[in-house]
């Protein structure tokens, strides 16, 4: 019943416009005020130590160093060198789209903030190349979902902080679906464009790509300079987050010279307000987990399944249209901090593997990315493309049909997120 009263009110608050975090807020409070005899300083006590994990630290410094990377043109180094390699396939720029995306994944840890780099960019070229509007736009909003699949990714660090699982862990365990996804989406980029037979770029020279690579590679070293830090445990992936940030303002500021020192305070700034954002969110989540499991509403969910023989797959595939119908009203930090909590406690009673349930949701947030009315890569490609909702959900779909079936995959094959940490020993 209390889930329900709980519930209810948050979805009321939701509806009428008010910002998630608000709701959040609101939601608790007014539960704890008229309905439980919770003394206000556990509450108090519960808030602070919530949010004095040091994995919360990743966030604001992962977000920075995207900050420096999309302003300090590492973007249009990244589409040089991937045109340079692919380009000369079917939909050439479109599968350097892909590519680039995975490769700016890799640094910037943001999804929207792919979108905005590589989108921005490409889309342009891909328009003056011949291909429609619409191809570029499905290309772009799909492909850059992978920000926060393809490691480092401020959700699973938010994943962790809910869950209390490492975000090590988690990282390593995405690199291989991410690439996985990735080369989905360009199987699906150069089939269209194979059978609409859009144009391709003439094949560069090895010292063309040579040349690419060599101007692209201060960017893509971040790469190393996060993945490999965090495996070879040179630092945890809280430092390796402060690591990338200033490597991210060497490279934009002293090496590329894209941006100069008076352009710092402005993407500082900006930084700071999306970290403060999120942290608003965090915080008021806190609270939300508290509340449920005050009231036990996940041992009732669990006790409940078990108690009807529902097993793994059926759980499996109801958390799946959960978050899926989450993400038609929700941004994916929003969805991992409420869900989480709730989920999380069943899924470990079943036996799954906290990594694995951790991307099987990542995988839900990208899909929930991508699909209306709140599919936030769709909000940023319109802004980019200047085409309406509508016209870019049908652009979309062919993409994003194939990444509902790559979504089955990662739900029940877990040895697809698990074989890499196993290999590393983190599991």
């Amino acid at each position: 019943m209390n889930a329900l009263v709980i519930f209810s009110l948050l979805a009321v608050l939701m509806l009428t416009g008010m910002p998630i975090s608000i709701s959040l807020g609101l939601t608790v409070l007014t539960f704890l005020f008229t309905m439980t005899q919770v003394p206000l300083e556990s509450v108090a006590l519960k808030l602070f130590t919530g949010i004095e994990k040091f994995e919360i630290m990743a966030i604001p410094f992962f977000i920075l160093a995207g900050n420096f990377l999309t302003h300090g043109g590492v973007a249009k180094r990244m589409i040089n060198f991937a045109t340079a390699m692919v380009g000369h396939w079917y939909g050439g720029l479109g599968l350097a789209g892909v590519l680039a995306c995975a490769l700016f994944a890799a640094v910037s840890g943001s999804s929207p903030a792919t979108v905005v780099a590589i989108g921005s960019i490409l889309l342009p070229a891909m328009v003056k190349a011949g291909f429609p509007n619409r191809f570029g736009a499905g290309v772009i909003s799909t492909s850059g979902a992978l920000g926060i699949l393809i490691p480092p990714s401020i959700v699973m660090v938010m994943y962790s902080v809910a869950t209390n699982t490492s975000v090590g862990a988690l990282f390593m365990a995405g690199v291989i679906p991410g690439l996985a996804l990735a080369a989905t989406l360009g199987g699906v980029t150069w089939y269209r464009a194979r059978k609409f037979d859009y144009p391709r770029q003439p094949k560069a020279s090895w010292a063309e790509r040579w040349a690419a690579f060599r101007k692209s590679v201060w960017g893509l070293f971040l790469i190393v300079v996060v993945m490999g830090g965090i495996y070879t445990g040179i630092f945890t992936p809280t430092e390796a987050a402060a690591m990338s940030a200033v490597y991210a303002f060497i490279v934009a500021v002293f090496i590329y010279r894209d941006m100069g020192l008076k352009d710092v305070p402005k993407v500082l700034l900006n930084s700071a307000n999306m970290s403060a954002m999120l942290l608003y969110i965090i915080t008021n989540a806190v609270l939300f987990s508290f509340i449920m499991t005050n009231e036990n509403i996940p041992q009732a969910l669990a006790d409940w399944m078990l108690g009807n023989g529902l097993g793994v797959i059926t759980f499996l595939l109801a958390v799946n249209i959960i978050l899926l119908l989450a993400g038609n009203f929700m941004e994916p930090s929003s969805i991992v901090l409420i869900f989480a909590p709730i989920l999380f406690p069943v899924a470990v009673q079943l036996g799954i593997h906290p990594v694995h349930f951790g991307i099987l949701m990542v995988v839900n947030m990208e899909v929930g990315m991508c699909h209306p009315p709140v599919g936030l890569n769709l909000y940023v490609a319109s802004g980019i493309t200047k085409m309406g909702i509508t016209e870019l959900t049908v652009a979309v779909w062919p993409w994003l049909l194939s990444m509902l079936g790559f979504l089955v995959v990662v739900t029940y094959w877990p040895d697809l997120s698990l074989w890499l940490p196993r290999q590393l020993g983190m599991l």
